[in-house]
């Protein structure tokens, strides 16, 4: 299409993007001008929204301190008012006075001076939390803080201890729970700012969160603020500030004014442009200078590549001088870890030696720089701090993790190329148990490299004087790609997800769901003192949750996770456990495709039907001594590509490192289940894995130390007839219908038996056998079958 000037010659129409580029154009400016002066308020402002949520935060812990007061002043005063007489009365009647005292008390207990009953009590019947709150005010300074404990959700209580009598020389221990509503109320009373206050429970340091109030925000401050006088302490959330520019309110106010005068600039020149006769436009080549040199004032900055920083981990809280020393006991030096009551045979001083035992055996062996983590329980921070510590003294260089999963300490040691690494860890075992599990020079230590350690600090032939350096980092995303760049999910399965407030609950949901699995988390809100249920999937009992929360929410699959995330448990749809044993069964299957004729190994606590499984699917089998460290020694020493425990550790060396891992194991699972998801379900593939009539892991509980000198005598007095006998753990004894185990565990005091038989007749048998040659050698044992 043609148009005629004035002058009768004739040009070409401009198209219409040639007349509408400054309309949009300016328009766009506009709008980029009015974002950046908006985001030059948010960061102006931001400052000024940090002190008002951190206002908030200090009033929050005021209300709580004043809340929590006042329901301690009511228990003391109910004590107060008590007749001197009662307290040396019968404590039934004490019980009863205390509750007419009391009457909103949800529950209420007196345990004695010495606290014998609770020492000796069966912890998951008794309660961890409630043990380990008396055993706490036993040798706490000062009044014992308040705390809550849950029972169940909607709840949640508050739990403290006060002394009866003296509190240097109680003459007992008063025990209630009062209801939490008060220090809800108090909490909820407080507005947050715009932010988020989150109420904790536990170190400072730690993320145990109880409450929240307020927006969403944005991530909460890594170290909260304590309320006095309990466990408690409040965090704020900024409040979320989409703020994508630099926080430099110079340079996005400039930003601001230099779109909006080129928008308004353009708009004004295109309006004008439209006012003016046709002769005496501009020509199209005046249009595009026009427009280069508007888009040289609105261009934005050469872009700037963000820098991905690598969050610090928590720096080892401050190490508290103990007030009384504790002796070193030997017996803390176990076969394949360390591990002790803290404040009874462990304390921040044992700690200190061990690191400089540790750094000493590394200086001998030329090894400088040492990885340390530890899991999530209240006694973590001054251990690890205090290991560090030791360690630095002994001349080695530490890189501290922070609060990791075992397994993340051990893939560290990889990643860093240290092949050293401590997890402060207890694992499994009750909140006031803590520990360390070591690696040196790419070895898990074990028996006599353990008691070696022993030996060093007793003989006091340690390092001193080092300055080793300290540098904190977080290798948690590092782990993640690692798992994610190799495994992958190729149907999505749903998948409930129970970390029992252990660790895991830090790191698995997000594993599971980056390779490709819809997560329900259950539990995963890491808390020290473990108030839902104990972190032990190898236990039924503890698994109840699951598989309730699986059947309710339609999921395809339940895993659970232990303390520390080395050991993995799985339940499915219907409810039934699937035991480690088979659950090996199934990786050996899929390892073997791969790595024919590799070897696998398993050990005494297994089903007899793994051999064969082994077997068929070509591979080797190995029986071998139970323990992690002892596992993996053997795996070195036989090049095995697979190995698990009945406790539910698994081992991968083909794709993996061959650390135990609960976590990767789980991974790994759901990506050989969605696998086969198009033509079998997950029930299906597990129905292909023979199982006969088992028992779990039943155990009992003797005094410490009695478990060992007990299987002494087992191992010489018993008889088990033409049964073939395995004893390189314990006593296993194998007939052709079935077999039975009896050991001793090598991390609590305890007895562990398994039994496993082809039908229910055979196991009874097997059972009734065991039965008679446990109650020869001790006829007061209570025997769980």
């Amino acid at each position: 299409m043609a148009m005629s000037d004035a002058n009768g010659s004739r040009r070409r129409a401009q198209p219409d993007w040639q007349r509408l580029w400054p309309l949009a154009l300016g328009t766009l400016l506009l709008l980029l001008g009015a974002f950046c002066a908006w985001q030059t308020w948010l960061i102006a402002d931001e400052g000024n929204a940090a002190a008002r949520v951190q206002q908030a935060r200090d009033e929050a812990v005021q209300q709580l301190a004043q809340a929590v007061a006042a329901q301690r002043a009511t228990v003391e005063q109910a004590v107060a008012s008590l007749d001197p007489a009662t307290l040396q009365g019968d404590r039934a009647a004490l019980v009863a006075a205390l509750h007419a005292k009391l009457p909103q008390a949800r529950r209420l207990d007196v345990y004695s001076g010495s606290l014998d009953e609770v020492l000796h009590a069966n912890f998951r019947e008794f309660g961890y939390a409630k043990a380990a709150q008396l055993m706490a005010a036993q040798t706490a300074d000062g009044v014992p803080p308040v705390q809550s404990v849950s029972h169940g959700v909607g709840d949640r209580r508050l739990s403290l201890v006060l002394p009866l009598g003296p509190p240097q020389q109680a003459q007992a221990w008063l025990w209630v729970e009062l209801p939490f509503a008060p220090v809800q109320q108090a909490f909820e009373a407080v507005s947050p700012a715009g932010g988020r206050l989150d109420l904790r429970q536990g170190d400072a340091s730690t993320d145990m969160r109880i409450l929240s109030h307020g927006s969403a925000g944005a991530g909460a401050e890594p170290v909260a603020k304590m309320v006095p006088g309990s466990a408690f302490s409040v965090a704020a959330a900024m409040p979320m500030a989409f703020i994508v520019l630099p926080r430099t309110w110079p340079l996005t106010a400039l930003l601001a004014l230099a779109g909006l005068g080129a928008g308004l600039y353009l708009l004004w020149w295109r309006l004008r442009r439209r006012e003016l006769p046709i002769a005496e436009r501009d020509i199209d080549i005046e249009e595009f200078k026009l427009s280069q040199q508007a888009a040289r004032q609105s261009a934005p900055p050469a872009p700037v590549l963000a820098k991905l920083a690598t969050a610090a981990a928590p720096a080892p809280a401050p190490v508290a001088k103990p007030a009384a020393k504790i002796a070193l006991d030997p017996s803390i030096f176990r076969a394949y870890d360390i591990r002790g009551v803290v404040g009874k045979t462990l304390d921040a001083g044992v700690a200190r030696l061990l690191g400089q035992s540790i750094g000493t055996l590394m200086r001998e062996q030329a090894l400088t720089e040492i990885v340390v983590g530890r899991d999530g329980r209240l006694s973590g921070p001054e251990l690890a701090g205090a290991l560090a510590e030791g360690l630095r003294a002994a001349g080695v260089d530490v890189i501290d993790l922070g609060a990791v999963p075992t397994p993340v300490v051990y893939f560290a040691t990889w990643h860093y190329n240290t092949g050293c690494g401590v997890a402060v860890t207890g694992s499994h075992n009750p909140p006031d148990y803590n520990g360390f599990k070591i690696v040196i020079g790419g070895q898990t230590l074990s028996e006599g490299a353990i008691q070696d350690l022993y030996h060093r600090i007793a003989e006091n032939a340690l390092e001193r004087g080092g300055e080793g350096s300290l540098r904190q980092v977080d290798v948690v995303l590092d782990y993640l790609e690692r798992i994610v760049s190799d495994v992958q999910a190729e149907h999505r399965l749903k998948v409930v997800v129970d970390c029992g407030n252990g660790i895991p609950g830090a790191v698995a949901p997000q594993v599971l769901s980056g390779i490709g699995c819809e997560v329900v988390p259950l539990y995963c809100e890491v808390d020290g003192t473990f108030p839902n249920h104990h972190p032990d999937p190898s236990d039924p009992h503890n698994l109840e949750d699951l598989i309730l929360a699986v059947k309710q929410t339609g999921a395809d699959l339940g895993v659970a996770f232990d303390g520390d995330g080395d050991r993995l448990g799985v339940v499915t749809k219907t409810g039934e456990i699937i035991f480690p044993d088979r659950l090996l069964m199934l990786f050996a299957r899929d390892v073997l495709a791969r790595q024919p004729g590799a070897t696998i190994i398993y050990d005494v606590k297994c089903t007899g039907h793994l051999k064969g499984q082994i077997l068929e699917a070509g591979g080797s089998p190995l029986m071998w001594r139970t323990g992690h460290s002892l596992i993996k020694g053997k795996m070195r020493e036989t090049g095995a590509e697979l190995a698990g425990e009945m406790s539910g550790h698994f081992f991968f060396k083909e794709r993996w490192y061959g650390f135990d891992d609960g976590i990767y194991a789980g991974a790994r699972l759901l990506e050989i289940l969605a696998g086969d998801l198009e033509e079998r379900t997950p029930e299906e593939i597990f129905a292909t894995l023979p199982k006969g009539v088992s028992t779990p892991e039943l155990k009992i509980e003797l005094a410490e130390g009695e478990h060992y000198r007990f299987m002494e005598m087992f191992r010489a007095r018993a008889n088990f007839g033409d049964a073939t006998l395995i004893t390189i753990d314990g006593v296993r004894a194998d007939w052709p219908d079935g077999w039975g185990l009896v050991r001793a565990s090598n991390t609590t005091p305890v007895l562990v038996l398994r039994f496993d038989a082809d039908n229910p007749t055979a196991l009874a048998r097997i059972q009734q056998v065991f039965r008679e040659q446990l109650l020869a050698v001790d006829p007061a044992l209570k025997l769980p079958f």
